[in-house]
């Protein structure tokens, strides 16, 4: 996949079918959209362009913005580029950009720069200075430059309408099983191997420590889950606590995994980290025997849950 970083360093002699949007999550919506984009027709000489943005429009455009991503940069490039992405332009989003009208946009970007041939976006697709232009402007546009358009409608699962909100939602209140439907994969933390307090090994529960440097990126509820890696090309499964460790009187909020029947020196090694299944909120123990106890217990279940058939 070509990746570019800013729309005026894409170039192309080929036509292009692409599509927009900030994509977070990359869920089960957006893949209707996306894997349409990539799909190509005998003797289709154009190519697949998504165009996206960092920062998040919310971040800019919302004053004292709080807006938790589900994607880091990386994590989304990842996504895309499994989908079949051929070329991929991140744009920076700011307020110069936003101010741009809608015949702007798709003179100066779509057709200018990108040569398009056809958009595909979805059904509620806005766009231009404040969002006021949207799917009719669009084929009025279609029509005077000679590009197609394509409009995906609401992709549902059980009549409810998949959408980043949503699943941001669901992960804040612990329900794995709902955001990872809507994503379509299981939600995963990315990041670097730290040491800890080290407090784990002393009780038999030896954890890798996850630093996650996008201050961004969403973290779910506090509390333990069922989560799996892959490490050295081997699926591992384990038990994560996200929180801040009240028994021992934490004070960061840390994202620590216990891997069952697994022994090797992690640190400084980069993890990604999906979550299977909330296990039981985070809290506080009368004493770290207590905390090993229940440990056991949530280490019990959790094998349970990977065992069933």
């Amino acid at each position: 996949m070509n990746i570019f970083h800013s729309i005026n360093d894409f170039k192309s002699t080929k036509k292009t079918i692409l599509t927009i949007g900030t994509f977070d999550g990359v869920h089960v919506g957006h893949r209707e959209i996306l894997e349409r984009v990539t799909q190509k027709k005998i003797g289709d000489d154009a190519e697949s362009l998504v165009l996206t943005f960092f920062p998040h429009p919310r971040m800019v455009l919302e004053e004292r913005s709080t807006v938790k991503l589900l994607n880091t940069v990386s994590e989304k490039i990842d996504l895309l580029e499994k989908i079949g992405v051929e070329n991929l332009v991140i744009h920076p989003f700011d307020a110069v950009f936003s101010n741009l009208t809608a015949h702007e946009f798709v003179k100066t970007v779509l057709v200018d720069q990108f040569n398009i041939k056809k958009i595909i976006i979805g059904h509620d697709h806005r766009f231009g200075k404040n969002r006021t232009a949207n799917i009719d402007d669009l084929v009025t546009y279609g029509k005077q430059y000679g590009f197609e358009v394509e409009q995906i409608s609401v992709q549902e699962i059980a009549d409810v309408s998949v959408s980043s909100t949503k699943i941001r939602q669901a992960l804040q209140a612990g329900n794995m099983a709902l955001a990872n439907e809507y994503l379509g994969y299981a939600y995963f933390l990315s990041g670097t191997i730290v040491k800890g307090k080290q407090l784990g090994r002393t009780i038999g529960f030896p954890t890798a420590n996850l630093k996650i440097e996008e201050n961004y990126k969403l973290i779910p509820l506090n509390g333990v889950y069922i989560v799996k890696s892959v490490i050295n090309k081997k699926i591992v499964f384990g038990m994560m606590n996200i929180g801040h460790n009240p028994t021992v009187a934490g004070e960061n909020l840390s994202v620590e995994i216990h891997y069952f029947d697994f022994d090797a020196d992690l640190y400084g090694i980069e993890l990604s980290v999906s979550i299977l299944q909330f296990l039981r909120a985070e809290q506080k123990f009368e004493s770290v025997a207590f905390l090993k106890e229940q440990l056991e217990k949530d280490k019990n279940t959790a094998l349970a849950f990977l065992h069933k058939p």
